[in-house]
């Protein structure tokens, strides 16, 4: 296992089409705070986050995503896990300070399952606007919490991050032959940080923000129908088993899927026993609410190789039985 501090889930570069799109749909509908800007980028937080940004749109021909990162303790786990992804013959790239704006040197590796994947260690901070109730709108995102993630084999990604980068598992969905189909992995202790999902892939399926409280779902609901944006309500509000969320899916202007998220739980305890669940228990979806529409298990965002900015090529899930695309 590597010895590197990872800490926690910290930002997602999404490509997208229209800046002004999603300007509207991000920041005067959702809420978001906006940090920074320039012709082709946009820079964006939660109201509690003190770092300069955990979203960035970045402008494109085509959306995508660019990469998911996770920050690190110091700039030596960086070093760290450069070595150690180099010696398991992962595709490595150094983005270097500077090159990008408001962060730190970066390492960036094209994982075991294909997905991009970044670390950092510096990032300039900003003012924290938990307290400053007046700048309060939309969903009143408060922070950047998970990726969830479409990948063809969820034991290989499951054994990788376990075994190799130190995460621990909260929560897990089991077929009657105990093949792990879906696994909720983390650093920070919460129920996740990343989760993977049986499912064609790579693909990014979703990032979740995490909400103050079930309320801020409903109002969200309420402000989307106002401005127009009643069809980007993808699935939701309900309430899943797994990971007990209270959660809410959306589709930006450019189909990338978001989750607005409530109501998880510590794992922080040494003896915390992961919570495994049936494949075939209908509960670990929804505990209630509304089943999922089809395009919330086959659609997901397209990733790039760090090296060529090409799409990933994507493939089939390994199934030893008739299921789902996707399985939450």
């Amino acid at each position: 296992m590597v010895n590197a501090n990872i800490i926690r889930a910290a930002r997602a570069i999404l490509n997208v089409t229209n800046l002004e799109e999603s300007r509207r749909f991000y920041v005067h509908a959702l809420g978001f705070i906006e940090t920074d800007s320039d012709e082709n980028h946009i820079y964006l937080r939660g109201l509690e986050e003190h770092i300069h940004h955990s979203l960035v749109l970045k402008k494109s021909d085509h959306p995508s995503v660019e990469v998911i990162s996770y920050k690190v303790f110091s700039d030596d786990d960086l070093d760290t896990l450069s070595a150690f992804f180099s010696a398991k013959g992962l595709e490595i790239k150094w983005m270097e300070a500077g090159t990008q704006k408001a962060i730190g040197r970066t390492l960036r590796v094209q994982d075991v399952s294909g997905l991009p994947i970044e670390f950092f260690a510096e990032m300039e901070t900003v003012e924290r606007l938990l307290q400053r109730y007046d700048l309060y709108k939309g969903a009143r995102i408060q922070r950047i919490d998970h990726f969830n993630c479409a990948v063809k084999d969820v034991e290989k990604a499951y054994k990788f991050y376990i075994e190799e980068l130190g995460f621990s598992c909260s929560e897990y969905t089991t077929a009657e032959d105990d093949k792990i189909w879906a696994a909720w992995l983390h650093r920070k202790p919460t129920v996740h940080d990343v989760a993977f999902m049986n499912g064609v892939g790579p693909r990014l399926h979703h990032i979740g923000f995490w909400l103050s409280d079930p309320m801020s779902v409903i109002h969200t609901c309420d402000v989307l129908a106002s401005l127009g944006y009643g069809a980007s309500i993808e699935r939701g509000p309900g309430r899943h088993g797994l990971s007990n969320a209270f959660f809410l899916y959306l589709r930006d202007p450019d189909g990338h899927r978001i989750e607005l998220y409530n109501g998880d739980y510590l794992t922080s305890d040494p003896d915390f026993k992961p919570v495994r669940w049936d494949l075939d228990d209908p509960m670990r979806q929804t505990l209630w609410g509304h089943a999922a529409p089809d395009c919330w298990f086959n659609e997901a965002s397209t990733v790039l190789n760090i090296l060529s900015g090409e799409a990933e090529m994507i493939g089939d899930p390994i199934l030893e039985k008739k299921k789902p695309t996707i399985i939450n």
